[in-house]
């Protein structure tokens, strides 16, 4: 057997093993805008079929905004279409230090600095902040961006239970001697949707003479009340340390992220952090178009306000009908399956009857938490709710779960 003939049977067992545990993951291909309403060829090769999305990071309805749009256009036209450069180079437009601005202001910090998306951003700032005279102590559910960061850092690592303050506290005493300490977290954890305690972990912070990161990327733009994230939420604005976030979701859809928070840490990624230093920067098509989104949500409340609707809205629906969710106040609801099969079987059943919701298992979530997570847009009318819980019901009928509990579940199809 030649070596390229033993490496694609290496390969090939490993995606029939993952084929046969029921983990495979299939995508599907769009052929319209990211809407509420979208067009998709699935199988590949099958023809095109008009189905509601209920799985996309749009929380505000803007990756398809005609004004956000337009001044997409118009920053191709005016800035070009790409930098061909780094930042320190001469990959630097005076719309990317617009932006950043914007930022610090709408996030009431001190300064931002941009990243080519949210998981570089996330990669590069532990490593150009700390050293190995410093630790981490991070949720233990924080975003796969975030642990590939603290991988990448030579300082210490250590984890406390979700949301659990008093472990978190006892590892802040525990890590007393360390030069820096640095708490992580999610603000809103994408996955089951609940939000980070920031009240209590900026006093705990304050009290142990710590810095606390927040990733807010399922936050910015509609958590709070005037969507400024979950430091608004909590009322502790001014007191986070370090943002990350991204314009990939709430913001336009599209690519980028950033850092945010002290100037001093803002400064040493813009000398120190690899991804910033070695990575393109953002297209000057994508600034243009987040631009125009801040001024969007800057106006007024609407959007976040009709998305805080309807994700009760949705909620309320399917507790009614009998799922077993996550708790949670944010647009992301998991309805829980907690076996991988299952979770595939009713997607494709969903979208059978017109829904385009995606099954999450192992490696996403945990082994055993498989789900179909539900996230809400502003973009959504009451229609689409109503016909999207209409199908949830049929489909949960037809697997006999509505009004089923976690274990009665777990006994029906296993974990």
């Amino acid at each position: 057997m030649s070596f390229s003939d033993k490496l694609r049977t290496i390969y090939q067992e490993q995606l029939n093993a993952i084929s046969d545990a029921g983990i495979f993951k299939k995508e599907r291909f769009i052929h319209s805008q990211q809407a509420a309403d979208i067009e998709v060829e699935y199988p590949e090769g099958a023809g095109l079929k008009k189905v509601i999305n209920m799985c996309a990071n749009n929380y505000l309805g803007l990756s398809s905004h005609p004004e956000v749009i337009q001044a997409a256009h118009e920053g191709l036209d005016s800035r070009g279409y790409g930098m061909s450069s780094v930042r320190f180079i001469c990959g630097t437009q005076d719309i990317h230090r617009e932006l950043e601005a914007r930022m610090s202001e709408f996030l009431g910090t001190e300064d931002t600095i941009l990243f080519p998306s949210c998981m570089d951003a996330n990669a590069g700032v532990f490593e150009a902040i700390l050293t190995d005279q410093d630790v981490m102590i991070s949720d233990r559910l924080v975003h796969a961006s975030i642990v590939d960061g603290i991988r990448l850092c030579s300082a210490m690592h250590d984890t406390f239970k979700h949301s659990n303050m008093d472990h978190l506290e006892s590892k802040l005493q525990l890590h007393s001697d360390k030069r820096l300490k640095v708490v992580i977290t999610d603000g809103v954890f994408s996955m089951d949707g609940d939000c980070a305690k920031l009240d209590e972990m900026v006093a705990l912070c304050e009290k142990y003479d710590a810095m606390l990161f927040v990733d807010d990327s399922h936050s910015t733009g509609f958590i709070g009340k005037t969507g400024r994230g979950t430091h608004e939420k909590y009322g502790v604005l001014g007191k986070i340390d370090i943002i990350t976030t991204t314009f990939g979701k709430a913001l336009g859809g599209a690519s980028g992220g950033c850092v945010s928070g002290r100037k001093e840490i803002v400064e040493m990624c813009r000398q120190k952090a690899r991804p910033y230093l070695f990575s393109n920067t953002i297209a000057p098509v994508v600034v243009s178009g987040v631009l125009k989104v801040m001024e969007i949500i800057s106006e007024n409340t609407e959007r976040r306000d009709k998305l805080e609707q309807n994700s009760a809205y949705w909620r309320k629906g399917l507790t009614e009908a009998g799922f077993v969710l996550k708790d949670g106040e944010t647009p992301i609801v998991p309805v829980m399956l907690f076996n991988a099969k299952l979770s595939q079987d009713v997607s494709n059943d969903l979208y059978n009857e017109g829904i385009y919701a995606i099954g999450f298992f192992f490696p996403v979530v945990a082994k055993g938490q498989a789900r179909i997570r539900t996230q809400i847009s502003a973009g959504h009318e009451i229609h689409h709710l109503d016909k999207a819980l209409e199908a949830f019901i049929k489909v949960g009928k037809k697997y006999d779960i509505l009004g089923k509990s976690k274990q009665e579940i777990i006994e029906m199809y296993g974990l």
